[in-house]
């Protein structure tokens, strides 16, 4: 895997044959972060990536020039696997990695985020309560951007905070806001 843009990029991770995370491709990615090139300062935003996997996420938001990402990721060996590479990267000062249930990081914490993204499993049932949570517990800051990763399966254009959906090939992201 790679980096695909900003001070970082071409730099390569590997995680382990026997991660069971499925990270977002690279097509998806570069079209994510050229849609949020647009309308997003990446240097002074505070972003929050839930289910972070192989933490491919964070890194892209670091290598453009994000200073605060908090990395949550469940599995104790993908969680370990984005702390080892966080280190490599030396970008330790920028992003930091917890360990901790996505849902009970998110019902828990005080903290507000311009940014959050989701990449739950594309199976999880109850992935589509994200939204509800992030927006009922306020941790996007006013004008904040929830992005949810998911297949084409999911359907949120009737939430009330739905935005816009963004079809990558089988990747799909779903923007919210907090107006």
């Amino acid at each position: 895997m790679r980096i695909v843009s900003g001070s970082l990029r071409g730099r390569r991770f590997c995680p382990p044959d026997n991660f069971s995370a499925r990270p977002t491709t690279d097509f998806a990615k570069e079209n994510l972060f050229n849609v949020l090139a647009n309308f997003i300062d990446f240097d002074s935003i505070k972003v929050l990536d839930l289910f972070s996997g192989t933490g491919s996420i964070t890194y892209e938001f670091v290598s453009r020039g994000c200073t605060d990402i908090t990395s949550v990721e469940m599995n104790f060996k993908h969680q370990q696997f984005i702390a080892k590479t966080i280190k490599e990267f030396n970008i330790s000062q920028y992003a930091r990695s917890i360990k901790a249930d996505a849902f009970k990081f998110a019902q828990s914490t005080s903290e507000k985020y311009d940014l959050i993204f989701a990449d739950p499993p594309f199976d999880l049932e109850t992935a589509a309560q994200l939204p509800d949570i992030v927006i009922s517990r306020q941790l996007l800051k006013e004008g904040g951007i929830m992005i949810l990763e998911h297949s084409g399966a999911g359907k949120y254009n009737a939430h009330p905070n739905f935005q816009q959906t963004r079809s990558y090939g089988k990747v799909n992201f779903t923007f919210f806001s907090y107006n």
